[in-house]
């Protein structure tokens, strides 16, 4: 855990995601890590991972492709990106802050236990780096909107790591499908949930052989009556900040579950 402020300027941030080291996402978040530090590393997925959740390679050899001085890409998850990065690559120097994306699309509500983007923050943090995952939600209608992120996010960074952190705890942040200066906002809110809804879960086809295969599609629609959570925050138009604590024990059930079981 960082004594707040962090000094920003004499940081080593660490940049990973896992749309890819070519995401054009990526290269909006190593601009807004260089607003606030000269010493910027990329250490990211060399294709895309998305939806890998907190994936750890084990059953084959990982190798790292040095793209620049500064920045690296792992034939792996996330998680192995991080990992490397951290344990390897600044073993000599650790980083001081992690920020994972700028994820192309929001990772909001229950997305949160798929996302490879989050997941590289959570790596980061289990190795005691303060992390960030940083997504940007958008529309099928329209491209995604860079640049009201790379508007608003070094603001933001300053401000979240003006401030002490408990232990075990990563920041997930979505930025609204808005242009600069129509966001309405940051707003602290907790994780959402969607109903069902929408496309079918799984739909099947045939290839031209006539064998079955299956695509995974959208089963679920944004709640957005429910106040106070991420997914109601983007949809008015703010940016959401949703503490995420990598501690899943559900503490109110120990005592009762001890009763039945102990």
């Amino acid at each position: 855990m960082f004594e707040p402020p962090l000094d920003l300027a004499n940081a080593r941030i660490l940049i990973s995601n896992d749309d890819g080291i070519n995401a054009t996402g990526l290269r909006h978040l190593e601009a807004v890590a260089r607003t606030l530090s000269d010493d910027v590393w990329t250490v990211a997925p060399a294709t895309e991972q998305s939806a890998a959740s907190h994936s750890l390679t084990l059953r084959s050899p990982l190798r790292i492709r040095r793209h620049d001085d500064r920045r690296f890409s792992v034939d792996g998850t996330p998680t192995d990106a991080v990992l490397l990065a951290v344990t390897h690559l600044l073993k000599d120097r650790p980083p001081d802050l992690l920020l994972s994306g700028i994820n192309r699309g929001g990772n909001l509500g229950e997305d949160i236990t798929y996302s490879g983007t989050v997941a590289a923050a959570m790596e980061g943090t289990l190795l005691d780096v303060p992390s960030i995952a940083i997504s940007q939600y958008f529309t099928p209608d329209h491209p995604p909107k860079w640049a009201t992120g790379e508007h608003y996010l070094p603001d933001l960074i300053r401000r979240l790591t003006a401030v002490r952190w408990p232990k075990n705890v990563l920041m997930n942040v979505n930025i609204p499908d808005k242009v600069v200066g129509s966001v309405a906002g940051a707003k602290v809110v907790r994780q959402g949930r969607r109903r069902l809804g929408g496309k079918p879960l799984l739909m099947e086809r045939k290839d031209p052989r006539g064998v079955p295969y299956y695509w995974i599609g959208i089963a679920r629609e944004a709640e957005t009556e429910d106040p106070g959570t991420d997914l109601a925050a983007i949809h008015a138009g703010a940016i959401s900040v949703t503490p995420l604590y990598l501690d899943l024990t559900h503490h109110d059930s120990v005592a009762g579950l001890r009763e039945a079981v102990e």
